[in-house]
This record gives C-alpha cells, structure tokens and sequence, in this order.
C-alpha cells in the first residue's frame, strides 16, 4: 500500500529523520508497533473481546498480563510483549510459541546449507547467534526443500554450440557413518558465443576419472549441446578419449596451469 508524497512529508518531520540510520530505527519501531498490535488483535479474537471492553461472552478466560519475548527479525532483535490468557488456551500465530526467529528461519538455513555448512555446523551457529534449537533432522528437511531446485538446474537445457568448455575436478572430504571419505565434484564450465561464462554441470563421484567424465560429457550432449571448439582439461589418463568419443571433431587443449 503505497503512502501518499505528504503523508511522507509529515512522517520525516514529526520523525526528525535525517539519515538514512533514522528511516531504519523508524523501520524498526514501527515493525515492532505493529507485531505488538496484531497479537493484542489475535487475544481479542481469542477470548472474544477487546482489552477493557469485556462484554457478555460464552468463556470465563481473561487476560493475565504479558511475557517478555526477544526475537531476531529483519530488522535486528525486538523485544514483544506476549499477551497471556488466564486458562493457558492461547496460541499466537503471528510470533508462534517457541520460535526466536521470525525473520524467515527456512531461508537463513538454505543459505547456510549452501555455503557447505554440515547440518550440524547449521544447528550450532544458528543456536550461538540467535539462540534457536533447531536439530539436524529439521536442518535437512529444509535444505531438502531446495533438492528440486538443484535437479531443476542439473537437467536444464544447454546453449547448442560453445567455443570454449573447461572441464575439471575438485576434490574434498566429507564424514560418512563416522568415516572421512574422498570426494570429486566434477565442474563444467562454458564460454557461450557471445563470450559469457556459465557453469554448466556439477556432479560428485567418489574419485575423478575419464569413465566418470564420459557419463558428463553424454549428459551434456542429452541436454543439447551439439558441438565445442575446444575443451581445456588436464592431463588425466583417458580424458582426451572420452571426449572424442562424444565430439569427435573438438579440439583438445591441457591446461596450462596444468602443464607448468
């Protein structure tokens, strides 16, 4: 809902704003004003009545004060008062029972999962910073939300000719079932014809080889891309052969870095 140009005017002067600092604060205080008013709001249609306005109703419940909660939001920490009922029945929706965080927790975790954070580095740096219990079991059924995403831009379709393909592993370590293993993350990247960068392909094996590589390159071509000038990969043992044996007519370059 759009604020009309002197509704604006009169709100910058009986504000005194004059730094970007002050518009913030002024954020900040209206988002908890209104918080606070939509769980006086929530009690009312609870109990069936306004504060000091209490008329004939079909309950007993009353008001019984408030609980102090502090809550991480957009905005930094806000500390709400809680409006309490006298029999316990009351429920908040807006800032349910519990939860410290309502800033979008679910988003906080994926962007978390994506840096490479285990579920279990999650659950400690959500608990440090802001005090939330969220167990690894919960962490991965978030962070499932976005598999679909992933398979999305894993199948997606390619571009039908690239000048320029890069092809290479990186390796790492994870714990498994208390074990530490060997990984291979197999990355793609193309130079598309009007010169961009894109990565085309992640893919993770246990260790890199030209036979791992060959199932790349055919899901490449499965996603559309028909023909490459050249492709720029290491010295390992096979490579140059499984790649003719996809695009036959491409030129095959070792990378220099590879080769000092």
């Amino acid at each position: 809902m759009a604020i009309a140009k002197e509704q604006l005017q009169q709100i910058i002067a009986d504000n005194d704003i004059k730094s970007v600092g002050d518009i913030y604060s002024l954020f900040k205080d209206s988002f908890k004003d209104m918080l606070q008013e939509l769980l006086e709001a929530e009690l009312n249609a609870s109990l069936g009545y306004e504060k000091n306005k209490k008329e004939v109703t079909d309950t007993d419940n009353k008001r019984n004060g408030y609980s102090p909660k502090t809550v991480k939001s957009q905005f930094g920490q806000l500390t709400l008062d809680i409006p309490r009922d006298r029999n316990g029945e009351f429920e908040p929706q807006i800032v349910p029972k519990y939860q410290r965080d309502i800033s979008g927790i679910e988003e906080q975790v994926i962007s978390l999962y994506t840096r490479g954070m285990s579920t279990r580095d999650i659950h400690d740096q959500l608990h440090d910073l802001y005090g939330i219990e969220l167990s690894a079991d919960m962490v991965s059924k978030i962070t499932d939300k976005i598999l679909p995403e992933i398979k999305e831009w894993q199948s997606r379709p390619l571009e039908p000719v690239y000048p320029f393909i890069f092809m290479d592993a990186i390796h790492y370590k994870i714990r498994e079932d208390g074990r530490i293993l060997n990984r291979a993350a197999y990355v793609v990247l193309g130079v598309s014809l009007d010169g961009d960068k894109d990565i085309l392909s992640i893919s993770i094996g246990a260790n890199e080889s030209s036979k791992f590589w060959l199932g790349v390159l055919n899901d490449l071509k499965n996603r559309g891309v028909q023909d490459v000038l050249f492709f720029c990969v290491d010295g390992l043992a096979g490579f140059k052969e499984a790649i003719h044996a996809v695009y036959p007519q491409a030129e095959v370059q070792r990378c220099i870095i590879h080769m000092l």
